[in-house]
């Protein structure tokens, strides 16, 4: 009897266990099918974060201390977000693009901080994506057929820059009481004749190479090297005042390539080389016309070259060095500091007299650069674009 009563029970165990191994199945597939999903998630939100971040770090390269950095920064948002694949190319999420003086807020519209009183204490860009929805496989019954991710990123103005790199191997004296520069004053970077500080010299220097081609090539598109104040090198105080090659590698800068073996796709023009005019005009009409919401263009600032040319390039970063540090002919001068100057106009032709530029004061991203805690100070001006968060 207990012999038959046992093989009942296994024979009504046999369902049992068919349907708790097809429970089982389904549990397995649900969790696999989840699983799948939730990668998804991942990959598309890391492909919002790249786009957020991207956008951000546009947006705050644009920083210039005056409105048309917040409304060209907005644009360059917009434009860096766009050129991300998500079925979206080509909308408009400007409202998404938010400006502070501080890292932690509050945080304003384009229109807010793009005013006169408000645009030079702008130090902070926030920038938030779309809502992008996402489909759902296998957990739609669980969460839906879509649900809707974005990512947001937090950029801005690094502190005070104390290693640059793309300087122009040109030189601006100063007097051995370290005499601070006048924001839009001019100094000249190249002298003419009767002006060079020993004879021979005539503040060009050979970081970019010995020869004269190796100027305008270091002229028009920067040196290949970094410096930071302080640091010593050797340079040949050229004898003459390579007169061709300066103005070739200056001018290069305002859409003139004439004598020149430089290239417009690889040293491209400003995209304003209208001559003449100051830094603040410059910067107030940055960007101007290049979306609905831009400030107009004004002829009388404002001159599109005829390659594709690239903001700030009538900007550049040159070092500092006292009179005393040059010597004839072969000398060793040391970068006392470096500052921003703008090309108000291109070199003339001859000989040529006194080159000079700019100085600006502005805060703004230009170029590439670092910071090393064991240098010594930078100028407070001068920044790199960086993501916070």
């Amino acid at each position: 009897m207990n012999r038959l009563g046992q093989r009942k029970n296994r024979k009504s165990e046999r369902g049992s266990i068919l349907v708790m191994s097809a429970i089982g199945m389904l549990a397995v597939v649900l969790a696999v099918g989840l699983g799948v999903d939730i990668s998804h998630f991942y990959l598309v939100k890391t492909e919002l974060q790249n786009a957020a971040d991207a956008s951000a770090l546009a947006g705050a390269s644009a920083i210039n201390s005056a409105p048309s950095g917040i409304i060209e920064g907005t644009r360059r948002a917009v434009k860096a977000m766009n050129s991300y694949e998500f079925n979206n190319t080509g909308i408009d999420f400007s409202g998404n693009v938010l400006w502070a003086v501080n890292l932690d807020g509050p945080y304003l519209s384009t229109a807010d901080a793009a005013t006169d009183a408000q645009a030079p204490t702008i130090r902070f860009v926030k920038v938030t994506t779309p809502n992008s929805p996402v489909g759902i496989s296998f957990a739609a019954m669980a969460l839906g057929g879509s649900k809707n991710l974005s990512a947001s990123a937090t950029a801005g103005l690094s502190i005070p820059l104390n290693v640059y790199c793309d300087f122009i191997p040109l030189s601006v004296l100063i007097d051995d009481n370290a005499t601070q520069l006048v924001p839009g004053q001019t100094y000249t970077i190249r002298a003419g004749n009767g002006g060079s500080p020993s004879p021979g010299n005539y503040q060009i220097l050979a970081v970019a190479g010995p020869g004269g081609v190796d100027v305008g090539f270091g002229i028009g598109a920067g040196v290949d090297a970094c410096a930071k104040p302080g640091d010593t090198y050797e340079v040949d105080c050229k004898p003459g005042l390579t007169a061709g090659k300066v103005r070739t590698g200056l001018n290069s800068r305002f859409d003139d390539y004439g004598g020149s073996q430089l290239d417009p796709a690889n040293e491209p023009p400003d995209t304003n080389i209208k001559q003449g005019i100051s830094w603040y005009d410059y910067r107030k009409y940055l960007g101007c016309g290049r979306s609905n919401d831009a400030i107009p263009c004004d002829s009388r600032y404002a001159q599109s070259p005829s390659h594709t040319g690239v903001d700030l390039r009538r900007v550049v970063l040159i070092p500092l060095v006292k009179v005393s540090e040059f010597d004839q002919g072969r000398c060793t001068v040391k970068f006392f500091r470096f500052g921003a100057f703008f090309l108000r106009t291109a070199a003339s032709n001859g000989s040529g007299g006194e080159i000079q530029a700019e100085y600006i004061e502005d805060r703004l991203a230009l170029g590439e650069g670092g910071y090393d805690p064991t240098a010594v100070a930078g100028d407070p001006a001068l920044a790199a674009p960086v993501l916070y968060k």
